[in-house]
């Protein structure tokens, strides 16, 4: 008696686990309708729609949080928009997803350039040549990128008048 309690409930348990796990999608295997709004998203930006694409993009994640692709292309979106900020954040969610992406090294490394982290998108620079042992264009376009430096913005091109300095003191 006691041995077909304990034997029904490792049946029980066994079945239980059985299907649970037959249910669940393999990590690689992404939504396909999260894949068509991501192809639907990048036709959007091509065309010039950002406020469409970005619509889109956002769908596909809510679809499937694991689509990688749709945050390197909606941090591409950020990036045409001026948002170098937001764009760093997005590379971020998709390097958590796969850390050893190139691409989305390469762009969180310019949209760090853009804020003017240089010493962290060099790091980036770093990674992307271990992770590719012979010359790759993603580092070189990274590498280009830092050489250049951030953009200079219209604070720091202007230049203090002699009126406008302290006097100096004697």
């Amino acid at each position: 008696m006691r041995v077909t309690s304990v034997a029904i409930a490792a049946t029980l348990t066994l079945v239980c686990v059985s299907t649970s796990l037959n249910g669940q999608r393999p990590d690689n295997a992404i939504d396909a309708r999260s894949l068509q709004l991501l192809a639907e998203g990048r036709a959007a930006r091509a065309a010039g729609n950002l406020d469409g694409a970005t619509d889109l993009l956002e769908t596909a994640l809510a679809v499937d949080p694991r689509n990688r692709q749709a945050f390197v292309t909606l941090a591409e979106v950020a990036e045409t928009r001026g948002l170098p900020g937001k764009a760093i954040r997005l590379y971020r969610e998709a390097l958590t997803l796969e850390p050893n992406d190139v691409g989305a090294l390469r762009g969180q490394g310019e949209a760090l350039v853009a804020k003017g982290a240089v010493a962290v998108a060099r790091g980036n620079l770093a990674k992307i040549r271990t992770l590719c042992k012979a010359g790759c264009p993603e580092a070189n376009q990274l590498a280009a990128v830092i050489a250049k430096g951030p953009p200079v913005t219209t604070a720091q091109t202007e230049t203090k008048s002699p009126e406008t300095q302290p006097a100096a003191k004697e």
